[in-house]
C-alpha cells in the first residue's frame, strides 16, 4: 500500500509540475497600452493632440447671460416690452494640422441662444435665418431661438474657405458688450478667399463672397391690381410689383410692366484688402463690389389694365448695376497709458451698399426701413437702390460713416469703452419724386394727396449718431461683468418734416392747409417730426473658457 501511495503521489506531483512547465511556456496576451492625451504647444494655450493623429484640437466656448431696458412709445401690436432678456451658449472646436505647405486648419464655432423682449429679440437675424420666432398669442413677436454655425471655415496655404467673417471688415464692435455703432460687421458669411503675405507685417487678400449677408432692398411702387400705390416696402414672400412705363417700337409709353424688385444671387462679391499688422497696432484699406439685380418683367398691361399683345410692346429691363464700397480703419495700441488700452478709427463710403458702410447695423438689416425703437416717431429707410418708374434705371443710394472706440484699463479687473460713430444716407431726388408723384393708370395724376407725399419718410436723407459708453468688472480671469449705455438719433437731412407716427398712428395727410401743414380728412393739423431717437440700459454677465 504505502508503495502505491507513493506512486500516486508521485506521478500528481509529476503531472502538476508538467502543467505549470506548459502553462509557462503558453503566450501571455498583453493588455493594450493606454494612450494618454498629450500636451500639443505648438499654437498655443489649450491643445492637445487628437489621439492616435497628428491633429491638435482646441475646445473652448461661452455662456452669456444679457438683459437690457430699451424705451417703447407706443403700445400696439408687439410693441410695450421694456425690457429684453437673451441666454446664450458657444462652442469653439480648432483642429491644426502641421504640413509640408504650412498649417492646416479647421475651425468651427456653433452658437445657440433665447431671445425675449425690446431689442435682444433680434428682427435683423430672424430675417437671415439665424433665429426662429415662437408663435404663441403671448410671445408672437417677441421670443425666439437662435440657432447658428457661426463660423466653419478651413485654412490652408494661404486659402480661406468655407464659413467666416468677411475680410471687408475691420473694427468688428469689439470693446462693446452688445454690437451698436455704425459700421459693417458681418461675422459670418459664406466664402472663398486667398491671403498672401509679404513680411514685416504686409498681407494682401481677395475674397469672393456670399451676396445674400450684404442685400438691402431695392425700392419701387407697388401695385394692387393695376392701381398704383404711393410707396413700397419689398418682403418675403408678397407679390410687390413695380410699374416702370413700357413703350412701343416707336417709343411711345403704351402700358407698364411689372417688376419683382426682390434680388436673386447671380453674382458674388468681389472684397480686396490690404493689411498691416505691427507691435503698434493695425491697419487696413478694403473695397467691395456688389451686384444689383431684378428679374424681367412678370407682366405687362396697359393702361387701362388690359393684357398687351405679345410683340406689340418693347419691354423695358431694369439695368443690372453695381453697388461699390470702400474703407479704412487704424487700430493703436496704447501700452503707454495702461496695458491693453487701444483705440479703433474707421471710416466707410458707398453707393447702393448699404450694408457695406454699416449704416443700418444698430437700427435693422435686410429691409427697406426701421424705427430706432418701438413706437418711434418715424422709420428711416436704407434701400440700396430706388427704381426710376420712367426708365426702369436704378438710382443708387450712398451712405457713409465714421467710428472711433477707445478701450481703457482703469486696473487690470476694471476697463470701460467709449463708443461714438456717424453716418449719413442720401437718395437721389429723381427716383422719389417720380414714385409719390406718378399715377401709372393717368400718367401725371397724384396717387395720394399732396400733403402724404411731402411728409412720407420714403426715400428721405437721414443722418444717425450712435454713442455709449460701458463699465466691465473681471474680478477672476475668464468672467465679465458689465453695464453699457447707448443713445441713438435719427434726423432729417435738408430741412422738412415726417408724420409723428407715435403721436398720431397710422395717420397719412390728406392735404396740407394754408400754413403747409399737414391736414387729416376732417381739416385736423397732424403732429410732425423732424427726428427720432431712443436711449437703451444693458447689462452682460459671461463667462468664456
Amino acid at each position: 500500500m504505502k508503495l502505491v501511495k507513493s506512486l500516486l503521489l508521485g506521478s500528481a506531483a509529476g503531472l502538476t509540475v508538467v502543467a505549470g512547465a506548459q502553462a509557462a511556456d503558453l503566450p501571455i496576451k498583453k493588455a493594450v497600452p493606454v494612450e494618454y492625451v498629450r500636451i500639443c504647444s505648438a499654437y498655443g494655450a489649450g491643445f492637445f493632440f487628437v489621439p492616435g493623429t497628428d491633429t491638435c484640437l482646441r475646445v473652448s466656448g461661452r455662456a452669456r447671460f444679457e438683459a437690457g431696458y430699451s424705451q417703447s412709445y407706443q403700445r400696439g401690436g408687439n410693441n410695450g416690452d421694456l425690457m429684453g432678456y437673451r441666454g446664450l451658449g458657444r462652442l469653439n472646436l480648432d483642429a491644426r494640422t502641421q504640413t509640408a505647405y504650412g498649417t492646416l486648419r479647421a475651425f468651427v464655432r456653433f452658437e445657440l441662444a433665447s431671445r425675449t423682449g425690446a431689442y435682444l429679440n433680434s428682427g435683423t437675424q430672424q430675417r437671415i435665418g439665424n433665429a426662429f420666432p415662437a408663435l404663441g398669442v403671448d410671445t408672437f413677436g417677441r421670443a425666439q431661438q437662435y440657432v447658428n454655425v457661426d463660423k466653419a471655415f478651413i485654412q490652408f496655404a494661404g486659402l480661406t474657405a468655407g464659413r467666416a467673417s468677411s475680410f471687408y471688415d475691420f473694427y468688428s464692435h469689439d470693446f462693446e458688450i452688445i454690437g451698436s455703432s455704425l459700421g459693417s460687421d458681418v461675422a459670418s458669411t459664406n466664402l472663398l478667399a486667398y491671403t498672401a503675405t509679404f513680411g514685416q507685417g504686409f498681407s494682401a487678400t481677395i475674397s469672393v463672397e456670399d451676396p445674400i449677408f450684404r442685400k438691402n432692398p431695392l425700392f419701387g411702387t407697388a401695385t394692387v391690381g393695376n392701381a398704383a400705390s404711393q410707396f413700397a416696402v419689398f418682403t418675403a414672400g408678397a407679390s410687390n410689383l413695380s410699374p416702370v412705363v413700357a413703350t412701343n417700337a416707336a417709343g411711345v409709353p403704351i402700358g407698364e410692366a411689372f417688376y419683382d424688385l426682390r434680388q436673386t444671387s447671380r453674382m458674388p462679391d468681389f472684397v480686396g484688402a490690404l493689411r498691416y499688422d505691427a507691435a503698434w497696432g493695425s491697419a487696413q484699406v478694403s473695397a467691395a463690389v456688389h451686384e444689383l439685380n431684378a428679374g424681367n418683367a412678370a407682366s405687362v398691361l396697359t393702361f387701362g389694365g388690359a393684357t398687351i399683345a405679345a410683340g406689340s410692346v418693347v419691354t423695358p429691363r431694369v439695368n443690372t448695376e453695381y453697388g461699390w464700397a470702400v474703407q479704412g480703419g487704424l487700430k493703436f495700441n496704447l501700452p503707454f497709458i495702461a496695458a491693453g488700452d487701444a483705440l479703433y478709427l474707421q471710416g466707410s463710403y458707398g453707393e447702393g451698399a448699404s450694408m457695406y458702410t454699416g449704416y443700418s447695423a444698430y437700427i435693422g438689416s435686410y429691409t427697406a426701413s426701421a424705427a430706432v425703437t418701438q413706437g418711434s416717431n418715424f422709420a428711416p429707410f436704407f434701400v440700396d437702390a430706388a427704381v426710376n418708374p420712367l426708365t426702369g434705371k436704378m438710382e443708387l443710394s450712398t451712405s457713409w460713416t465714421v467710428v472711433g472706440s477707445y478701450l481703457h484699463y482703469w486696473a487690470p479687473e476694471w476697463r470701460s469703452a467709449i463708443i461714438g460713430s456717424y453716418g449719413e444716407m442720401t437718395f437721389g431726388k429723381t427716383s422719389r419724386n417720380l414714385l409719390g408723384g406718378l399715377n401709372f393708370n393717368g400718367l401725371g395724376n397724384p396717387v395720394n394727396s399732396p400733403g402724404a407725399f411731402l411728409f412720407s419718410s420714403a426715400l428721405r436723407d437721414t443722418s444717425q449718431v450712435v454713442a455709449g459708453a460701458n463699465l466691465i468688472w473681471s474680478p477672476v480671469k475668464d468672467l465679465d461683468i458689465g453695464l453699457e449705455g447707448l443713445y441713438t438719433r435719427v434726423d432729417l437731412k435738408g430741412g422738412g418734416r415726417v408724420i409723428d407716427v407715435n403721436k398720431a398712428p397710422g395717420a397719412v395727410a390728406a392735404g396740407v392747409n394754408g400754413a403747409g401743414l399737414p391736414v387729416n380728412a376732417a381739416g385736423a393739423v397732424l403732429p410732425t417730426t423732424n427726428y427720432a431717437d431712443t436711449f437703451q440700459v444693458r447689462m452682460r454677465v459671461q463667462r468664456d473658457f
